[in-house]
């Protein structure tokens, strides 16, 4: 089956629209905990020190849930827009 590639495209833009928000958000409420979450996905901790070996193994399980979380959804919209 090939799949709908407008509807995939939605689907996508769905969920990172929703992301987006969310960080968008996070930034805004709790901008310490934002920075502390962000700069561990993206290995910023600390230039001059290197990334530790906990915040290395904290970026990678959050990139990994936020990947599978991301994929769930973004299949289930498209699912869905495929159903109707």
């Amino acid at each position: 089956m090939e799949l709908n590639k407008k509807r995939f495209a939605l689907a996508a833009t769905e969920v990172i629209g929703v992301w987006y928000v969310i960080c968008a958000l996070l930034v805004a409420i709790v901008p310490d905990l934002a920075m502390k979450l962000f700069s561990w996905m993206v290995h910023l901790v600390n230039l001059q020190a290197g990334v530790s070996f906990p915040e290395a193994i904290y970026g990678f399980l959050e990139v990994v849930i936020l990947t599978y979380a991301t994929a769930y959804i973004f299949a289930w919209l498209h699912n869905r827009s495929i159903t109707k």
